[in-house]
């Protein structure tokens, strides 16, 4: 079932702060995309010198996923996620708060006849992402292309809540928060694809733990259950940012081939290799500030405290 509504009031004191900010992202929208490029980077490498608990969960992932760089160039990697995320968070604002201006020439979109195809079925479709540095920037061209809804996860904050909600509604049909399961099920039967970014820990309640970057990871198994339960095709979707030509790059896979096999910690290992494949073709564009590794098999000292 959906989550229940925000329980603070959307206008009360203790938000006025995310209204201010959201002013602010307002007044980014409608900058010219060097200043924003410039400006998001610059935010970012503001954050990575103030340190922090992000910086040092950034620093934990890399180093324990990276282990074949050196500390010089694994701090390297460090600094640009921080530059790359911090520009994503202001593209944001580009679609959720300034949705009519055209940005269609500065897109690129790879794999269209492989959504084609899927939907083509009839059964819907299941788009499997990953959570780069890249996301509701690319809400236009995704419009623009098919019958696409996406997933997306509560949040307590009323203001951002909306934010995110009417933003995201201005392109997609739906909407869905990540525990409507009738609601998600009811999209894919008729027929249209659902973007589901599958690769946060959420615990041990509806997950296995399956081999990510050689560490084994807390992954869901919605993605092969929603697959069986409607018998919809699954493919990979990436996102990138070409930073020298502020341009974005979106790319469809082929249809995965015998998924789901019936087995999830198969299909959740073979899921978590090819969204790892993706993640090293752009690795500073992944959101490495999440805690990913968070739970642990039983017996394991805690992943961030090492």
């Amino acid at each position: 079932m959906a989550r229940r509504k925000p329980i603070r009031k959307r206008y009360a004191p203790s938000v006025w702060p995310t209204w201010l900010l959201i002013g602010m992202a307002w007044v980014v929208a409608r900058l010219p995309l060097s200043w924003i490029f410039n400006l998001g980077e610059g935010i970012g490498r503001l954050a990575y010198r103030m340190g922090g608990p992000r910086r040092r969960i950034t620093e934990t992932n890399i180093r324990e996923c990276f282990p074949e760089l050196s500390p010089t160039e694994q701090d390297q990697l460090v600094q640009d996620t921080f530059a790359a995320v911090s520009l994503g968070a202001l593209e944001m604002a580009i679609p959720w708060l300034n949705p009519k201006r055209d940005l269609s020439t500065h897109f690129t979109v790879h794999g269209k006849e492989h959504l084609d195809a899927a939907l083509a079925q009839g059964r819907g479709a299941i788009l499997v992402g990953g959570h780069f540095a890249v996301m509701d920037a690319i809400c236009q061209p995704l419009q623009q292309i098919g019958s696409i809804d996406v997933m997306y996860r509560f949040n307590k904050n009323p203001a951002w809540e909306w934010l995110q909600v009417q933003g995201r509604q201005r392109f997609f049909d739906g909407v869905i928060e990540r525990e409507n399961i009738r609601g998600t099920l009811k999209r894919l039967k008729q027929g249209r694809a659902i973007w589901y970014a599958a690769d946060q820990d959420y615990g041990r309640k509806h997950s296995v733990f399956a081999p990510f970057f050689n560490i084994p990871t807390a992954t869901i198994v919605a993605t092969s259950r929603f697959a069986r339960l409607n018998n919809s095709p699954v493919l990979m979707m990436r996102q990138i940012r070409d930073r020298e030509n502020m341009h974005w790059h979106i790319y469809f896979s082929p249809v995965l081939e015998d998924f789901p096999s019936g087995d999830d910690t198969a299909d959740a290992t073979r899921l978590n290799q090819l969204l790892e494949e993706q993640i090293r073709q752009n690795p500073e564009q992944y959101l490495w500030l999440h805690k990913r590794f968070k739970t642990r098999p039983e017996g394991e000292a805690p992943f961030y405290s090492r």
